[in-house]
């Protein structure tokens, strides 16, 4: 409307007189008829509001409205098919009731207690000084002159600042991340791995986690029918992964984890998925996650180097998922990289086997998910397909730059002999030790309840029980999966928002929830009760002959 009448306006002053009334007229008859189409109850046309500008596109002759380009219909497949449980409709009810609560509606509780999400500092932990310190000063440079701030994390800031295009941490970064960050990311995997080398030309620096193993999926899957690529996941699982395959439209392999057996990985049902999956499609990569998600489960050495010479032996590229590897809380056990594990191996395996590891910024003692900061060490990549690989992340230019940055204090933090190591010590040990004590407190709470069965939380940041939904509830869970209406009931009665395992994945028959243990001790605890609570009110409600399993 606006476009046309100015260029009509512009026009006018090039015509002869007679045709410059002419031409005048036909304006004002265009502006009236604009004017007449927006008078009036505009609801009549769908729209609370809309300029002049688009009342001549959006009606037609026929008074109906312009039709949406991008519909359900229209919409590419693959995005409908991705499910994120983490944040899925529980999550979306949560923040619906947290609203009402706050304008006053009428529940039975008065908070939403979130233990969905493995967001530490959302729960309440509180930040590293030292982290904050380092980040603080790279963003403003002026607070280097303040006596407020160590010298080592000045030291740190510095570093970091002459390795950005201007000293700024506002501009961008090579795609593969800030060179001198990628070298301490190095340093750090060599001293954790007792020796073994790691070059820096093999690290990237990512946005968090999850845009690192999403790169490498993207590079994986190829090939149609048959031949297309099949990425073999554990079950329970992470959903990122799940969500990467559907959007790929990669073939997802499932391998179950033993749940009478800590959640351990079994061979055998590897060499299962395996050779059932090679019926229709091709396997190319398995991912592992360890210490696990959801199951918090640690990985025996032993475990990893039978999945290692598994993964030698049948030509797949191995994902190893190390983000919890800082999250280990059985005394009796430790923390091995898939990495340090093939090395010991010997060269027939360090040097062929291809490896992804990942880690991040957002979990361990830190639980700085905000910053977006990770990286990945990519092992016996082809020479060819690393250029690809460096092309195709350079599509999104480079990972935050402020998150590079935390990420450095973690793999670079105070040493012993500098001035901010006593404090740093003691926030990282508070903050583990709080986490083994929450585990405990967690397993032993849950196994406590009748039908409800909770196997020791090794490690990361989860439970994940095994409930006993009777005969009855799962008949009139309508349409749903039964511990997605478990999950709802919980919510609207208790305030409490947990996932149902369904939205990992789990046996036929079996019902889980993950429930993070990251609230404060004393809201564990209420959480823990409420939970118990309305377990057994839920189990008298749809009482059944049967035995409740345990």
């Amino acid at each position: 409307g606006g476009g046309k009448i100015r260029s009509l306006i512009a026009g006018v002053f090039d015509q002869s007189p007679a045709l410059v009334r002419t031409k005048a007229r036909e304006t004002a008859c265009l502006v009236q008829s604009i004017r007449l189409k927006t008078q009036g109850p505009v609801e009549q046309y769908g729209l609370k509001r809309f300029s002049t500008a688009e009342a001549t596109v959006i009606l037609r002759e026929n008074g109906k409205m312009r039709e949406k380009t991008l519909t359900m219909d229209t919409l590419n497949p693959q995005v409908k098919a991705v499910e994120y449980a983490v944040r899925g409709p529980i999550v979306t009810k949560a923040g619906d009731i947290e609203r009402g609560l706050q304008q006053g509606q009428k529940h039975p509780f008065t908070e939403v207690i979130k233990a969905n999400i493995g967001d530490s500092h959302a729960m309440g932990q509180k930040p590293i000084t030292f982290l904050r310190q380092v980040v603080a000063l790279c963003s403003f440079p002026e607070l280097l002159n303040s006596p407020s701030f160590p010298e080592d994390a000045k030291q740190r800031a510095r570093r970091i600042l002459q390795g950005c295009g201007g000293q700024s941490l506002g501009s961008y970064s090579a795609s593969q991340g800030v060179d001198c960050i990628r070298q301490d990311v190095a340093v750090y995997i060599e001293q954790r791995d007792k020796g073994v080398p790691a070059d820096w030309d093999n690290i990237y620096l990512t946005t968090g986690a999850s845009d690192g193993i999403v790169s490498i999926l993207k590079m994986l899957v190829s090939g149609q029918g048959r031949s297309r690529s099949g990425v073999m996941i554990p079950i329970p699982q992470y959903p990122l992964y799940s969500a990467a395959i559907s959007e790929l439209e990669a073939v997802q392999i499932n391998y179950y984890l033993d749940e009478d057996n800590c959640w351990a990985l079994d061979i055998n049902e590897l060499h299962r998925a395996y050779q059932a999956a090679k019926e229709h499609c091709h396997p190319r990569v398995i991912c592992i996650i360890n210490p696990g998600n959801p199951t918090g489960q640690v990985q025996s050495r032993k475990c990893i180097e039978e999945v290692l010479h598994f993964a030698y032996e049948e030509n797949l590229f191995v994902m190893s998922d190390e983000v919890y590897q800082d999250n280990v809380y059985s005394p009796d056990l430790q923390f091995h990289s898939f990495k340090k594990v093939l090395y010991e191996m010997g060269p027939e395996y360090f040097n062929t086997v291809e490896l992804a590891s990942f880690h991040s910024t957002s979990k361990g003692y830190s639980g700085e998910c905000g910053f977006r900061g990770g990286y990945m060490e990519v092992l016996n990549l082809d020479l060819e397909v690393k250029a690809q690989l460096v092309k195709l992340l350079s599509v999104r230019l480079c990972p935050p730059v402020s998150g590079q940055a935390a990420m450095d204090v973690i793999v670079n933090p105070p040493l012993p002999h500098e001035p901010s190591y006593l404090q740093f010590h003691k926030e990282k040990s508070a903050v583990l030790g709080a986490l083994a004590e929450k585990a405990q407190m967690t397993e032993q709470t849950l196994n406590t309840v009748p039908g409800i069965k909770c196997n020791p939380v090794q490690g990361a940041m989860y439970a994940f029980p095994r409930i006993f939904i009777p005969p009855r509830a799962v008949e009139e869970s309508l349409g749903m999966s039964p511990d997605m209406m478990y999950c709802l009931r919980l919510l609207e009665e208790t305030g409490i928002c947990l996932v149902p395992g369904s939205g990992f994945g789990q046996r036929e028959g079996t019902y889980h929830f993950r429930m993070t243990i990251l609230p404060t001790t004393e809201k564990l605890k209420v959480l823990l009760e409420k939970l118990r609570d309305f377990h057994i009110k839920f189990l008298k409600e749809y009482a059944s002959l049967e035995e409740p399993k345990r």
